[in-house]
């Protein structure tokens, strides 16, 4: 691959890495993944 296609994948992962933090971090879905982490420390599934 040469160095432009390099970054057209660079720059596509980082697109992709910005939209899934803004879906991760809105309210409901937050609030879900913080959810399953709790039941996963404590242990409850």
């Amino acid at each position: 691959m040469s160095t432009a296609e390099y970054a057209i994948g660079t720059l596509a992962a980082v697109a992709l890495a910005a939209v899934l933090y803004k879906v991760v971090n809105s309210g409901p879905v937050g609030h879900q993944m913080q959810q399953l982490i709790e039941r996963a420390l404590r242990g409850s599934f």
